[in-house]
């Protein structure tokens, strides 16, 4: 199978051309026939007849087929892809008043295992490459042009299935491609990375410095709860991880977002609340605490949505002990919403990878 063309960052493209013997500005005309004109097919790009043949010979455009397309009422649309070996990833569309946000995925299942999460339900059968994440930003920017009303891809989050950080050096790639000025332009801050909390990658994130924001899910306020519902834990214990959110605080003057989702009597308590304001209470000015209701996935994930009363209770003791929160808007309730959860579906009807 040849490789993603999406999956080669300017440089890496300009060096392509370059050691063939091509000019560099022959990158140029790619890269802006990829990601300004946005073609479809390798026949397509606007450059020289041989430097396109060489391309060919290596690279394709599309190495996914659109396999099931669901839509909401509130306008978010819930992508199931193909892969070219059979596999299936999930990518999310949510159209806000300030923009259209992707939510892209980066591995096939996943082995972080988070109790309440679908995702888990089906482990992790490998990486996806560079040019696989960024061919879902370009699945859903070509679904838009389509509805010919001008919109285009404005904002990121890596928080669909699988565990960014580890697919490490992909993730980076990807990243590189769709902040680049030159082609889709996403800025920085409107990109958000989340991850389970893998602290030595964390600390090497920080020290590349690539402006993008940052979210650890948290879920749980000390180690007991936080390893019975989430396995990852036990790796990186809260003694470990903190330390690396503070400093990537520190090292990138960034705000850290934790995400948390309330699970009724599980971590909704008033004194789960008071846990974390005091986990946080030294970097709560760089902090923001998303919480998240919980929303079922299916018949063998056991737990329950918390109640508005307790939402909001949780929510008024962080308010009052200082700490930035909110309560997260829901989008696509209706379309198998929860991450890994049209995946799962599917598998469990198709037989599919």
């Amino acid at each position: 199978m040849k490789s993603s063309i999406y999956g080669l960052t300017f440089d890496q493209l300009t060096n392509e051309c370059t050691e063939a013997g091509y000019g560099a500005f022959h990158a140029r005309q790619v890269w802006d026939s990829l990601y300004i004109d946005r073609v479809k097919s390798m026949d397509d790009l606007n450059v020289r007849d041989e430097v396109r043949d060489y391309l060919t010979e290596k690279y394709v455009i599309s190495t996914q087929e659109l396999f099931v397309k669901q839509e909401a009422g509130d306008g978010t649309v819930k992508f199931l892809l193909k892969l070219h070996d059979g596999h299936y990833i999930e990518t999310v569309l949510m159209r806000h008043k300030y923009g259209r946000s992707v939510c892209v995925t980066t591995q096939v299942g996943c082995n972080i295992g988070c109790s309440f999460c679908a995702s888990g339900l089906l482990k992790k059968t490998r990486d996806l490459t560079a040019g696989e994440v960024v061919e879902q930003i370009m699945t859903v920017q070509h679904f838009l042009d389509e509805e010919g009303e001008g919109d285009r891809v404005s904002h990121i989050v890596v928080m669909g299935i699988g565990e960014p950080f580890d697919n490490f050096d992909n993730l980076v790639d990807f990243l590189l491609v769709v902040k680049d000025e030159r082609g889709l332009a996403i800025a920085p801050r409107k990109i958000n990375v989340s991850t389970s909390g893998l602290a030595d990658k964390i600390y090497k994130f920080a020290d590349l410095d690539l402006r993008i924001n940052l979210a650890l899910s948290l879920h749980a306020p000390n180690d007991e709860l936080r390893t019975r519902i989430m396995k990852i834990n036990r790796a990186f214990p809260l003694d470990k991880l903190m330390p690396s959110i503070r400093y990537y605080v520190e090292k990138t003057n960034k705000r850290i977002t934790f995400e948390y989702i309330l699970l009724s009597k599980v971590n909704d308590l008033p004194e789960h609340a008071e846990e974390l304001a005091d986990l946080i209470e030294d970097i709560k000015d760089k902090s923001y605490v998303n919480l998240i209701p919980y929303n079922p996935v299916n018949e063998h994930i056991q737990y329950e949505r918390s109640t508005p009363e307790d939402i909001m209770a949780f929510y008024d003791i962080l308010k009052k002990r200082g700490v930035n929160t909110g309560v997260r808007l829901e989008h696509g309730t209706d379309i198998d919403a929860a991450c890994g959860q049209l995946r799962s579906k599917h598998m469990n009807v198709e037989g599919a990878k």
